[in-house]
């Protein structure tokens, strides 16, 4: 999300009991909603091919606090899979690394605009940085850089309710209102993700699910219930994308208890074809992994688009409840977190190891 955006179907749930501040949407009937059955999914394979742009990142924001770290009881480390490290930044280098990453990705392989100062500091950076923690991927086995540590070569950019509302609230509020879903919700504490990218060579089923687990994780420690932000299509024609927009207007906007729109002087009108007329498979096929991947979690979308020129980019809102995440997904990556965990006996196990016998 470049805010935070989860996706969900419409006519799938929209008649499901969904209590405010409590979610509670029966999965036993979601399974039988012809939007789940359209996206049923391999084990976890959703994860496999997202693109760069799983929240597209935010490039404003009023200057905020000088935070470097904001929840310090969360472990450096959240995961890891073979020589890939899921961990939190600690230091400002581990930030700048991020950010070098964003900039590869967003400016120098997508579509992104670069003002002056993006091109000579060739990071890709705004004043959200200074508030968010940041997930890092690293690979121990890839050659190191010049200041000899591991490659960065996944992100993502944390920023809980908490935090966001000391200083000017979220970065989706610029292009979606989403007071009232906040108001609606109020009991529940809101996590918004967003700057996502992977290099393209490390856009891997293992890269992507360990940045997810990560994400998993840090929720999961710090009791966080709702994960929203934006996710993105490439292009700024709305026409073009009347297929898969029309697709989710129909099929997964969020039942009212989650719904929120675009503000509306930027509104664009998602409901582009009649309901009749949408070739499903076409329009599954028109898609971005990230919001097909979070269609089969159970996420939903919001009412209206946003275009953004300087990404070049049509964005959605997504909304993902905790509570509404599919049980097979629970199952695969752990309801507490622990698939891809690295626990004190494996860290023991790993020191001894590395201890030379005598």
């Amino acid at each position: 999300m470049r805010g935070h955006r989860p996706a969900g179907p419409k006519s799938a749930v929209e008649t499901d009991p969904v209590t405010i501040g409590a979610a509670t949407m029966p999965l036993h009937a979601r399974r039988q909603h012809a939007l789940v059955r359209m996206l049923k999914p391999d084990t976890a394979r959703f994860a496999a091919s997202a693109a760069a742009t799983w929240l597209k990142p935010a490039l404003r924001g009023a200057p905020l606090g000088p935070a470097l770290s904001i929840l310090p009881q969360t472990p450096a480390t959240l995961g890891r899979i073979g020589s890939l490290e899921a961990r939190l930044a600690r230091t400002k280098g581990d930030v700048k690394r991020a950010q070098k990453l964003r900039y590869k990705v967003f400016y120098k392989h997508g579509g992104a605009i670069a003002d002056a100062a993006t091109l000579l500091a060739r990071r890709d950076k705004d004043a959200f940085d200074k508030i968010c923690d940041h997930l890092l991927v690293v690979d121990h086995a890839a050659r190191p850089a010049l200041n000899g540590r591991p490659p960065v070569v996944g992100t993502y950019r944390l920023l809980p309710q908490d935090i966001a509302t000391r200083h000017g609230g979220f970065y989706t509020a610029q292009e979606f209102d989403i007071a009232g879903l906040m108001q609606r919700q109020a009991g529940l504490s809101f996590l918004e993700l967003g700057r996502s990218c992977v290099l393209p060579s490390y856009r891997t089923r293992r890269t992507v699910e360990l940045l997810w687990h990560g994400v998993w994780s840090y929720v999961r420690r710090h009791g966080l219930d709702v994960m929203i932000g934006c996710a993105s299509f490439e292009g700024t024609d709305p026409d073009r994308l009347a297929l898969p927009l029309s697709f989710l207007h129909h099929f997964a906007t969020a039942p009212e208890a989650w719904r929120a729109g675009a503000h509306p002087a930027r509104r664009v009108d998602m409901n582009r074809m009649a309901k009749d007329a949408i070739d499903t498979r076409a329009a599954l096929r028109m898609l971005p992994p990230l919001i097909k991947g979070y269609l089969r979690v159970g996420a939903f979308v919001g009412d209206g688009a946003v275009i953004d020129h300087q990404f070049g980019t049509t964005d959605v809102l997504i909304v993902m409840p905790v509570s509404a995440i599919s049980e097979r997904y629970l199952g695969h990556f752990g309801a507490d977190a622990t698939r891809h965990a690295i626990t004190k006996t494996a860290l023991a196990a790993k020191a001894a190891a590395a201890t030379p016998s005598r």
